[in-house]
């Protein structure tokens, strides 16, 4: 299994565990839609649908407020829109969220 060249993995920081079963879609700059859920891990690490990597913007949107209905919890979010830009298509891009019913954060990681 290859790993996509765009990846994600979120942390929920109230509970302290891996964010499971969160709806992620990603816009490429050409326009085309790719969608995944995050493992038991919190991760994606594949898109369903072929992701050729290119450069311009890209746009995560990370669908938590299902996310957290499912467990019960008050959130202030519903979607949290990520948008940034790729200078290489030679490159891993990985998006990390730590997430919190009223506040998250996010950051290039490796």
């Amino acid at each position: 299994m290859t790993q996509a060249p765009i990846t994600t993995h979120i942390l929920d920081l109230e509970s302290g565990e891996p964010a499971r079963g969160v709806l992620v879609t990603l816009r490429c700059p050409e326009g085309q839609t790719l969608q995944a859920t995050t493992d038991a891990d919190g991760r994606i690490s594949e898109w369903q649908g072929l992701l050729v990597l290119t450069t311009g913007t890209y746009e995560m949107r990370f669908k938590v407020g299902a996310y957290f209905s499912a467990r019960g919890a008050e959130t202030f979010f519903d979607e949290i829109p990520v948008q940034f830009h790729t200078t290489t298509a030679r490159a891993h891009y990985h998006v990390p969220l730590l997430l919190s019913p009223f506040g998250y954060s996010t950051y290039r990681g490796s």
